[in-house]
């Protein structure tokens, strides 16, 4: 299996980015995914959450109207379109994803089946 999220960058306030996640060995569609950060110098922190089939998502209180989750399963693709973004959301951002499907902003203390690497999100002027 392989993760590899991509889309991070360096962004000026106000401005959007939109995070991918490619997933391979395993299939999306049975697995409920979330995405992880953690801002410099601060613990992890969940941020937002897409069902297996695609019909429920959840968001932190911090990014609930600027941040929206979608996915392709036909691209094995998660995404996290990142809209009016600020310094505070800059960050090193996660994918996670789990068989076993849970309800709510990923809790970074969970146990994931499958974590990515990372794409770095630096938001300043």
């Amino acid at each position: 299996w392989r993760f590899v999220e991509s889309g991070g960058g360096l962004v000026q306030p106000g401005g959007s980015l939109r995070l991918s996640c490619a997933i391979s060995g395993i299939t999306l569609a049975s697995y409920a995914v979330g995405w992880l950060r953690q801002p410099p110098e601060k613990e992890r922190e969940g941020v937002s959450y897409i069902s297996p089939s695609g019909e429920t998502t959840y968001y932190a209180d911090s990014v609930k109207g600027r941040f929206t989750i979608s996915k392709e399963d036909a691209k094995n693709t998660v995404y996290l379109q990142m809209n009016s973004l600020k310094p505070e959301d800059s960050g090193n951002y996660y994918c996670v994803a789990k068989a076993r499907d849970w309800h709510g902003v990923p809790d970074p203390d969970m146990a994931y089946d499958y974590w990515g690497p990372g794409t770095q999100v630096t938001v300043s002027s």
